[in-house]
């Protein structure tokens, strides 16, 4: 047995790594005790990476840990050791891990320990800590990282032990995404750390409990979010498959889009489109007027800006509102195909398992609203219209892609929420909600401008979008944008009047919302206005999350493979993929506070991509791969179908 103390908060612990059969004893010895007292265990996982799935991806250690006791298995190439850890996960009545969805699909994939028998039993402190306070500790919140909160809640000198480790593989010549695959699985200080997250674990975990709980969050709302973060791992479990012959060849034409434009650029004298200051000094010897500042005092030239200078909206369609700067246009158009090219394009060619699927990280509780994120790769940042990448993702051999999404849920929840009666009346009347506000404050004629103006204008009390940012997303002068939204207040008094009284109820409760299931939204004081934006995004979310934890009752989460903002993707056999696309949309259409939140299922063909193909004829027409690719130009022709 190898022994490492360590003095967390005045008190010594043990960390302790079994060797031999007769350590391993003692090792279930102790286990046995935990169980038979159903005394709760702080548990953890050292990896090589982040990649769960990929072939060389391997599971070093398994660690548990009591308040003062920790013991690392190194399970990596050892049969007894992975017995001994996948009978002590199955035994152990109460686990807790920080960012519980990583280590249980590891010791699904790695240990053979179900997803589904581990995950009832957990606890995720990371998801108890985001429901006190979301906010990073960067941003005023309280922490979110185990390290933050052992430093506040166990010991302020409490070890950041995964910087520490990065210092250790600096010193082997290694960097901190290789370090973790290429340390000595013996190293002291890798083993003693993998033993002190166990310990702060379970340290950490039942302060960070007491205060949610104590704040008014209730167990209710921390038990919805732990189902919904097992409902999220096994869609990550399941995957995608990619289109291996698309996604080759696109990555070197993502690749050449990006250097193409970048020499675009380059005649306007910028040679990195990536270089903020050069292209803020190019574009004012242009003639350009630029007035918005970082932090810094910097010009900035953030995407927003040069959408506004390129004459393109928010889904990069032309505006038509003043002659685009060929300038902008082209450092747009780079970073898109460069981003693109890395981070998507690269990914699913790269980042696939055995079967050549890829499995995007589904963080079910990431930003202050609660809203879900999808990394490696990031799907749910894609543009609503676009089909490129969408087309690489494939559903399995004789299966269909479906997707269902809700109609204009934001504005619905905004709706109800605020008991706002002329826009409860239109969308019970069936009214396109963003024409009937037109038509209220223009007239019958008004145009696709005000219809559009008065979009922007609803979305902007959803999103917190102000009169500058609606200007620069339309075109439309900042003074015709004033008149649209004092216009929009005047026609939706109770919009108005329920943001007005969101404001006074978190400034007299400490700068806090509660959403109506409970969520605890801390606001910072000099951006109260946002309570509306925060309310709404965070139910809309939550409105998607109960969908999906009825869908899991009714077995449909097999047919799942991504939540994305307010959209259910799935895929099923040819034979019933409308029925269950079908089934999907009636789980989650619901009557919220009397308002209906309708679904729109839609079942496309062989990729993503076919659900976004209307207009697949001109694409077949004029993409060389296609010309290039006449099977992939008739499944494209079928998917249009």
């Amino acid at each position: 047995m190898k022994y490492f103390p360590y003095t967390i908060a005045g008190e010594q612990t043990m960390t302790r790594v079994p060797e031999t059969t007769a350590d391993l004893d003692e090792f279930r010895s102790w286990v046995e005790r935990k169980a038979r007292a159903s005394e709760f265990v702080g548990a953890d996982t050292e990896t090589t990476g982040l990649d769960i799935y990929r072939p060389t991806s391997r599971l070093r250690t398994v660690q548990f840990g009591d308040t003062v006791n920790a013991w690392v298995l190194q399970v990596e190439g050892r049969p007894l050791m992975q017995e001994a850890a996948r009978w002590a996960l199955l035994t152990l009545p109460s686990l807790g891990y920080h960012n519980a969805p990583f280590d249980l699909l590891w010791q699904d994939a790695h240990l053979g320990v179900p997803l589904a028998t581990l995950a009832p039993k957990v606890r995720d402190s990371k998801v108890i800590a985001h429901l006190f306070d979301p906010r990073p500790r960067h941003e005023g919140g309280y922490g979110l990282k185990l390290k933050e909160l052992a430093e506040k809640d166990v010991d302020p000198s409490a070890p950041d032990t995964q910087e520490d480790l990065t210092k250790v593989f600096h010193s082997i010549g290694e960097t901190k995404a290789t370090g973790w695959a290429a340390i000595d699985i013996n190293h002291p200080t890798y083993l003693q750390y993998a033993g002190l997250d166990a310990i702060l674990e379970a340290r950490v975990m039942p302060v960070v409990l007491k205060r949610t709980l104590d704040a008014g969050v209730s167990e209710r709302l921390i038990d919805f979010e732990h189902a919904v973060m097992l409902v999220c791992a096994q869609m990550e479990r399941r995957g995608m498959l990619v289109d291996q012959d698309y996604v080759r060849p696109l990555v070197g034409r993502l690749q050449a889009e990006a250097a193409l434009h970048a020499g675009k650029a380059a005649q306007y004298g910028v040679t990195s489109v990536n270089a903020p200051k050069q292209v803020a000094a190019a574009l004012v010897g242009m003639g350009e007027t630029l007035t918005e500042t970082t932090d810094s005092g910097a010009l900035k030239v953030d995407k927003s800006i040069l959408l506004d200078l390129a004459d393109l909206d928010q889904h990069w369609q032309p505006r038509e509102t003043r002659k685009p700067n060929p300038l902008a246009d082209a450092v747009l158009r780079s970073k898109r195909a460069g981003k693109w090219s890395t981070s998507y394009g690269v990914a699913m060619r790269d980042g696939l398992d055995d079967a050549g699927r890829i499995h995007p990280k589904i963080n079910s509780l990431q930003a202050r609203t609660a809203r879900m994120s999808i990394s490696g790769p990031p799907l749910q940042q894609l543009p609503s219209g676009d089909w490129t990448i969408r087309r690489a993702l494939i559903p399995d051999p004789g299966m269909r892609i479906f997707s269902v999404d809700y109609s204009a849920v934001e504005m619905r929840v905004l709706a109800a929420l605020a008991d706002e009666k002329v826009m409860k009346r239109a969308i019970t009347e069936g009214r396109d909600l963003h024409g009937f506000t037109a038509e209220l404050i223009y007239g019958p004629d008004y145009t696709s401008f005000h219809r559009k103006l008065c979009k922007g204008v609803g979305f902007g009390k959803v999103y917190g979008g102000g009169a500058l940012t609606l200007s620069r997303q339309t075109g439309a002068p900042l003074p015709d944008v004033k008149k649209a939204i004092s216009a929009y207040d005047r026609t939706y008094r109770g919009i108005k009047r329920f943001s007005s009284k969101l404001q006074r109820e978190a400034r007299a409760d400490g700068f806090v919302v509660w959403t109506p299931v409970g969520r605890r939204l801390p606001l910072d004081r000099d951006r109260v206005y946002a309570a509306t934006n925060y309310m709404v995004q965070s139910t809309a979310r939550d409105v998607l999350c109960q969908a999906l934890l009825d869908m899991d009752e009714k077995g449909l989460t097999d047919y799942l493979l991504l939540p994305i903002h307010d959209e259910a993707l799935g895929c099923a056999p040819d034979d019933i993929a409308d029925d269950v696309a079908r089934e999907v949309g009636e789980s989650m259409s619901m009557d919220f506070f009397g308002v209906p939140l309708d679904t729109d299922p839609e079942v496309g063909g062989r990729s993503w991509g076919s659900l976004y193909m209307k207009k697949a004829a001109t694409m077949i027409e004029h993409d060389p791969w296609y010309a290039a690719h006449p099977e992939a130009a008739a499944a494209a022709e079928l998917a249009r179908a």
